[in-house]
């Protein structure tokens, strides 16, 4: 399954739905997100039964507001509508491999 692009109009839509969203926060200038966005398009396409969801911060900044998204990448994981997880900025002691 391809990423979900998430915008102001559509996020509550998608993640106040049932089962699991997980939901990366970018930006295009951010290093560690441009290395992430391979390996989280691969894994998409592995788990049918996760939306796997995208938020451009700098085309979305009332859902970056909203969320106080501080620092990028952050993985934003969401279970029946209910913010169970994130994680802000890069993890340095694990490698982006699949």
């Amino acid at each position: 399954m391809a990423t979900v692009n998430l915008t102001a109009q559509n996020f509550d839509e998608v993640a106040q739905g049932d089962g699991i969203v997980l939901v990366d926060f970018w930006a295009s200038w951010c290093g560690p997100c441009r290395q992430f966005a391979p390996v989280y398009e691969k894994t998409s396409g592995k788990h049918d039964d996760i939306v796997f969801a995208k938020v451009d911060t700098e085309a979305e900044p009332e859902l970056s507001e909203r969320f106080r998204i501080a620092s990028i990448p952050t993985l934003m994981a969401i279970r029946d509508g209910v913010i169970v997880f994130a994680s802000p900025g890069r993890c340095p002691n694990r490698s982006w491999k699949t």
